[in-house]
């Protein structure tokens, strides 16, 4: 069985993890250690269960936890090159801890394939994940300003995707941002929308996907009921149904769940 799950979700902060079997991967530290650790003890765990920290980028909401988690853990920490370098100029003693991937890279956890891909986000080297596991296969693809083609078709009809799906671009244009803000997040280097996590999940259902979680939701910029209604309304234009939530920005999401050919979110 393999499931996934987000510990946080949002501009606050960003955790998920992945699960088969015996083994465990956390994906971003963005909140605490203790959130972490508490987060693991709810569903049985520990830190020292866990076979890697695979990080996504290095902004704040990402890799917030780090500080502290690396001075009580040793779990190896994945990433890209140019985020590794980044992690090594601010975290005293992470370096022993870095495992550079270059973008395309694969690297193996037991029973599941974790291959780095490239996104496009304002810093230095950002990345999507795609999980391969004896279940099927796993997206997580947030913080990106549009989907990037070799990523989006590595990802295409991944079994389970988490997407995200950051703002209303009605509910951003009017809203209490400043402009040069808004400019960026709407930008090519920015988050992806409402309508182009919509646009990409028709896609991808297409090709065989059959669970999404809509993640990295804005608090100021969009509502989970209209990120829903968004994705729902897409799919039902083109005749099609899956199951679909939304991450919560401050809690445990649902386990998204891969079992015996069948996806289920409980």
């Amino acid at each position: 069985m393999t499931t996934i799950r987000t510990l946080a979700s949002g501009s606050s902060g960003n955790a998920a993890l992945l699960s088969c079997g015996e083994t465990h991967l956390l994906i971003d530290m963005g909140i605490s250690c203790r959130r972490i650790c508490r987060s693991l003890a709810a569903l049985g765990l520990t830190p020292e269960d866990l076979a890697g920290v695979l990080i996504t980028h290095e902004h704040t909401d990402h890799v917030s936890g780090l500080s502290t988690y690396i001075k009580k853990y040793r779990t190896p920490i994945f990433c890209t090159p140019a985020v590794s370098r980044q992690l090594s100029c601010r975290l005293a003693g992470v370096e022993p801890l870095l495992r550079p991937m270059e973008l395309g890279d694969t690297a193996a956890f037991g029973p599941v394939q974790a291959e780095i891909l490239p996104t496009s986000h304002d810093c230095r080297e950002s990345a999507a994940w795609l999980f391969t596991t004896p279940p099927g296969r796993v997206g997580y693809l947030t913080d990106t300003g549009y989907i990037v083609e070799e990523t989006g078709q590595r990802l295409l009809g991944a079994d389970i995707l988490v997407l995200e799906s950051n703002h209303d671009v009605e509910m951003l244009r009017t809203g209490p941002y400043p402009y040069p803000l808004k400019k960026r997040i709407l930008g090519e280097r920015g988050h992806l929308s409402n309508n182009a996590a919509a646009e990409y999940a028709v896609e991808s259902v297409r090709a065989g996907t059959r669970t999404i979680l809509l993640a990295h939701l804005s608090h100021e910029n969009n509502t989970p009921e209209l990120a829903l209604l968004t994705v729902r309304q897409a799919l039902a234009a083109a005749g099609l149904v899956l199951s679909l939530a939304a991450a919560p920005r401050d809690t445990m999401s649902e386990a998204c769940i891969l079992e015996d050919g069948v996806c289920s979110v409980s």
